[in-house]
């Protein structure tokens, strides 16, 4: 195979110069306008903008790119990787009234990157024009249009002095648990986890031609390594054709989605377990009924925690539509292993440890669910982080990786990057990455049960914030699936009894008159489930509770909000 990505793209240009590499749909509906762009298309681009880099001496630096959705991301991006720059992916700010986080996000971005350049398209750079009035942040930085480079310009491209170790990127994490940090992506990082990602998600050069080179339809963001290494890289690194689509245009209509993966009918599509839930809460059965999802063969669902009643009912709703339950591909990853841990099996169903709770459905329900087997090359163990040492199977414990998709460490953070990258076995010298994560192993298997961070300890058991969430919106109808946070506090203070559960949940407005029946079915579930007698249950209204750009709950965040008295119940909270 190649050795980065810009041989990739260069390769493809000559061996399929026509070939459409990546179509955009502008309004989100497969029949409103739709934008492409041919590898020859792509590759002249990238090189023009690479070209620009490269005349002004940019090798090495950082170019922050803010782009809104569509295709000119893809182009800077690949920019920067064939001139030897290192892309910060970043969120481009809309409008005079900008996004409180996404500005946030750009000045940490600005300063921790130490960037010399951002990329954009015409509106973003306008809109940043006018924000330098008021952030000195841009003042000392260039900002570039990246589509008035003219194509002339990519003939002078030179291409750059690349390595397996060279940083192509940097990825900085959602920052679910702490402040984002940058995690650096070398190019040998990327070769290898697309090499992982083809071999587990089966994307093999007889599927592709089965698929007439169709692999991906996506609607995730690509400034997020989800949305960047799968549908975008794993497609230029096959030189197979990907269709796109704003997330906002499936937040706003979730079932543009399905009507995108039913017409252009690709191998592989999915996105965290919400989205298939935004689908359920608006389908029809008239949508049902038009649509064709027979030949989707990888529905991949990870970045945040897979509920098994999602897969149950996505299957059961949509199977007349075609759609097979062993479709369902749950997956487990994170930035500072470039992105893919571990994936199930194509074609085959799910795996789940069932939960002990009354019921079939309700055990089926709350279950965990497998998230496949480790990648190949991918050393997973499950460690006492304590005491260095590896756990029996089926045991708790931390999720450690070691592999060449394992990252450098973080960008200009050598303590965090000592703490993460650098962890080591008892007795043996191999380098693990410390995941942070919970899990435990079976049959070869890999479970996620929670984050270490979250943990939290009652009366001398541990109990992890995934299972009393699942188990609270089991509860009532009206609780948003995906959109509780659990945490502890100490109400010894208060009460005398030391760490107590707190639950937050996010309720539809119109069930205003049952707040009170909602929060009794809430403590009478997580008692009866979990042995617990919660200190307090407080009920907002939808999009209160803090979540990452990529749409994790932040608990952290939640609890301060909850302690300072600023998360605006819909009702009066109901204190024990």
């Amino acid at each position: 195979m190649y050795g980065s990505l810009v041989d990739s793209l260069s390769s493809h240009a000559a061996l399929r110069p026509e070939q459409t590499a990546y179509r955009y749909l502008v309004t989100g509906d497969i029949g409103g306008e739709v934008q492409d762009v041919s590898y020859a298309r792509l590759a002249h681009r990238s090189r023009a903008i690479s070209a620009w880099l490269q005349e002004r001496g940019l090798e090495g630096s950082r170019a922050i790119l803010l782009y809104p959705p569509g295709l000119e991301f893809i182009a800077g991006f690949l920019g920067c990787l064939s001139a030897g720059v290192i892309a910060v992916p970043g969120v481009a700010p809309q409008g005079r009234s900008q996004n409180h986080r996404a500005v946030t996000r750009m000045k940490r971005l600005i300063s921790d990157s130490n960037a010399e350049v951002i990329l954009s398209s015409r509106g973003v750079a306008a809109t940043l024009s006018v924000m330098g009035e008021s952030l000195p942040e841009l003042a000392e930085l260039t900002c570039v249009d990246t589509e008035e480079i003219p194509d002339d310009m990519a003939a002078s491209w030179r291409k750059p002095d690349l390595t397996a170790d060279s940083v192509a990127f940097l990825q900085y994490t959602s920052g679910s648990t702490s402040a984002p940090r940058g995690v650096m992506v070398t190019h040998g990082n990327l070769m290898d986890n697309e090499r992982v990602l083809t071999e587990r998600m089966g994307h093999t050069p007889e599927a592709i031609s089965e698929y007439d080179n169709e692999l991906f339809v996506s609607w995730l963001p690509v400034y997020h390594d989800m949305g960047l290494i799968l549908p975008v890289l794993n497609s230029l690194y096959l030189g197979t054709t990907t269709t796109l689509m704003s997330p906002l245009h499936f937040l706003q209509k979730p079932d543009r989605w399905l009507t995108a993966i039913s017409k252009y009918r690709p191998h592989t599509s999915g996105g965290p377990n919400f989205g298939y839930e935004l689908c359920l809460r608006d389908t029809t059965p008239e949508l049902v009924e038009g649509l064709d999802l027979s030949r989707w063969r990888v529905a991949f669902n990870g970045a945040e925690p897979i509920r098994a009643a999602t897969l149950r009912r996505f299957t059961e709703t949509f199977k007349a539509a075609g759609f097979r339950h062993e479709a369902h591909y749950p997956c487990y990853g994170l930035a500072e292993a470039t992105l893919m841990v571990s994936g199930g099996s194509v074609s085959v169903p799910p795996s789940l440890v069932e939960a002990a709770q009354e019921g079939p459905r309700a055990a089926m329900d709350a279950a965990i669910v497998s998230s496949g087997q480790a990648g190949p090359g991918m050393n997973v163990v499950i460690a006492d982080p304590e005491l260095r040492m590896t756990l029996p199977e089926g045991e708790t414990g931390e999720i450690w990786v070691a592999s060449e998709s394992v990252a450098k460490g973080y960008w200009r953070n050598t303590i965090a990057t000592r703490e993460t990258f650098r962890a080591t076995l008892e007795g043996d010298s191999t380098r693990f990455m410390r995941t942070g994560d919970l899990g435990f192993l079976r049959g070869g298997e890999l479970f996620i049960t929670g984050r270490l961070k979250d943990l939290m300890v009652i009366d001398g058991r541990n109990h992890y914030p995934q299972d009393l969430e699942i188990s609270a919106e089991m509860a009532h109808p009206a609780l948003r699936p995906g959109c509780t946070a659990t945490f502890s506090v100490d109400a010894g203070k208060h009460a005398g009894e030391g760490e107590q559960v707190v639950v937050v949940a996010e309720v539809a407005p119109e069930s205003a008159d049952d707040l009170e029946k909602i929060m009794g079915l809430v403590r009478g579930m997580i008692g009866e489930t979990h042995g617990l007698t919660l200190h307090d249950v407080v009920l907002t209204l939808p999009g209160t509770i803090p979540k990452t750009s990529s749409g994790k709950i932040q608990r952290r965040a939640t609890r301060a909000a909850y302690l300072g008295g600023t998360l605006s119940p819909v009702g009066a909270s109901a204190t024990a």
